[in-house]
């Protein structure tokens, strides 16, 4: 898993299925206390920034304007959209499950395990669109910064959340992703969010991935057998 990365073009070939790495449960526990378990979160399928993209921050660092600050409140008193069966969007289906990278020579494509819209990447030196209908996924276009792949995402509805506790994004959101293939089972990942109406100022997340060689994305169709709305509505 230490061999140097695959090449193809010239630069890493960023192709496998991926998992962000996961959160110690001793680290839940600091935050959260001795009885996170009660949350009904498997903490082995996702991490804490799909819990909360401001994990890292104290309440009084976090830079939400009072619009962003009030729909968080609001959000609190009602159902996800993954709860609803709609789309995790973009960054919390990077943070559920794995996630499976496929890299051609004009775009990339990734393909989520929470069972969301295949995101298509482009690297054609297409521009992103001006006036796009907004999408969950939103719309991307890459570039290659050295050994490091960079995706810029605009054109989001404002119906997905950030994290599971509702940090909301607005359609004026830009998400910056950086991707850096270290070896071949190990890579970095930067995402930078830019979202002038709801947040005060850029807030960056890092985090590891690590490659997952004997497995594949599998298919989830969130649905099917589907028993949790009809308790939700009460």
């Amino acid at each position: 898993m230490t061999v140097p990365a695959p090449r193809l073009n010239g630069t890493p070939d960023l192709s496998g299925v991926w998992e962000a790495e996961r959160t110690p449960a001793s680290e839940y526990v600091r935050v959260l206390g001795a009885n996170f378990e009660r949350l009904q979160v498997d903490s082995q399928d996702v991490t804490k920034y799909m819990m909360n993209v401001f994990w890292d921050l104290r309440p009084e660092e976090q830079p939400l304007r009072p619009e962003a600050a009030a729909i968080f409140k609001q959000r609190a008193k009602q159902p996800g959209p993954t709860a609803r069966c709609l789309p995790a969007g973009v960054p919390m289906s990077m943070f559920i499950y794995s996630f499976k990278l496929i890299q051609t020579p004009q775009e990339v494509v990734i393909l989520t395990g929470s069972g969301d819209p295949p995101r298509q990447v482009y690297t054609d030196g297409r521009k992103l669109p001006k006036d796009p209908d907004p999408a969950w996924m939103g719309y991307s276009a890459g570039r290659w910064d050295g050994d490091a792949f960079v995706v810029d995402t605009t054109g989001f509805n404002q119906e997905s959340y950030l994290d599971g506790l509702g940090h909301p994004r607005s359609e004026s959101m830009h998400i910056t992703e950086r991707f850096l293939r270290r070896d071949f089972g190990h890579m970095d990942m930067e995402i930078t969010f830019e979202d002038p109406k709801y947040y005060t100022r850029p807030f960056t997340v890092k985090t590891g991935l690590n490659l997952l060689p004997d497995t594949d994305v599998l298919e989830y169709v969130c649905g099917e057998n589907e028993k949790d709305r009809v308790h939700l509505e009460k």
